[in-house]
């Protein structure tokens, strides 16, 4: 685990740094704290990530210049900020939690142990997709995202109106900040759940669903059960 901590305050930035060592142990590989937002631009843009820990305020700096960009990164973001009112805000960008100061131990290992899938994560205040692009970042309103494809670490998002974007996150991290309205039909499929027309049974225990649009996408044996009661 690769981590990075952006946080001005040195006693805060301290107390998380321990809490995050004592919890990650022996699967931690770097961690690594910076006190400014040019710092923590500068060790994302120069260091493989899986976690960023960010502060949203840096000695009067906004750490959303840093949210903005990270959301559309590989890496996981969780934000740890006094700043509750913008909670919602940093959900809609696609943070997987919000952990508000002062806080304890104990909340800040939920927040960790969403990282690792031990806690179930919701987030359903996910608006927008952020897709990197040589000018700057785009950001995708969710309401125009038909299904999304595995590429390998990358995903493939399908629009309605027509166009694919690559996104950096894993088929993996993008289903956990997907709001309950897609669904996981494959290994390599996520699809928006009003977007499924029909469920199609072919001979040899194989499925699929036709989307509103005519798409065939396929569905894993083990999906199909689980997918088939949601229709019901």
């Amino acid at each position: 685990m690769r981590i990075l901590i952006i946080e001005d305050e040195a006693r805060i930035a301290k107390r998380i740094e321990r809490m995050t060592k004592d919890f990650f142990l022996n699967t931690l590989q770097q961690l690594t704290c910076v006190h400014s937002l040019v710092d923590g631009i500068e060790h994302i843009a120069n260091n493989p990530l899986d976690l960023l820990l960010l502060d949203l305020n840096l000695n009067g700096e906004n750490g959303f210049d840093v949210l903005q960009q990270s959301v559309s990164e590989a890496f996981h973001t969780i934000i740890i900020s006094a700043n509750k009112h913008q909670a919602l805000t940093a959900f809609e960008y696609g943070v997987l939690d919000f952990v508000p100061k002062p806080f304890n131990k104990i909340r800040l290992e939920q927040a960790f142990n969403r990282v690792l899938k031990k806690e179930e994560v919701t987030t359903e205040n996910l608006q927008y997709l952020a897709i990197k692009k040589r000018t700057g970042i785009q950001l995708v309103d969710i309401k125009n995202v038909l299904y999304i494809k595995g590429a390998g670490m990358y995903t493939e998002v399908y629009l309605k109106n027509g166009k694919i974007e690559l996104h950096d996150k894993s088929l993996e991290k993008l289903s956990q900040l997907l709001p309950q309205s897609f669904h996981r039909i494959h290994k390599s499929y996520l699809v928006k759940l009003s977007e499924i027309k029909e469920i199609l049974v072919q001979t040899g225990s194989k499925y699929s669903v036709e989307l509103n649009s005519g798409k065939i996408l396929p569905v894993g044996r083990t999906k199909y059960k689980n997918l088939k009661e949601l229709f019901l």
